[in-house]
């Protein structure tokens, strides 16, 4: 295949290497201060979440959860709430979503 072609694919469906708008918010927001995707930090890792949930339709819980703030289910640091200023129903949805999926 030519260069052009390539990098044309890669610009067209991205490397993986940039954070998209989710990951954005999720970082303004603070997530990533206390989370990241493989490994427990202060939280749990996104990974650790996923697992935990598999099979299971918690967005809706986990969105309460996050709103609300708590401890108890990973360990006793607690989550403090994050209030729609903080992030918006929309991305916190998607980043909900997100992190279900790792």
């Amino acid at each position: 295949m030519n260069r052009m072609f390539i990098l044309a694919v890669l610009g067209a469906f991205g490397t993986g290497a940039q954070a998209g708008p989710t990951e954005d918010a999720m970082t303004k927001a603070g997530c990533m201060a206390c989370h990241t995707k493989d490994k427990k930090l202060v939280g749990p890792s996104f990974k650790d979440i996923a697992a935990k949930y598999k099979g299971q339709d918690a967005t809706a819980k986990l969105i309460e959860k996050v709103r609300k703030g708590g401890s108890g289910v990973f360990g006793p640091v607690p989550m403090a709430p994050n209030p729609p200023e903080k992030i918006d129903d929309a991305n916190l949805k998607a980043a909900v979503e997100l992190i279900l999926k790792s």
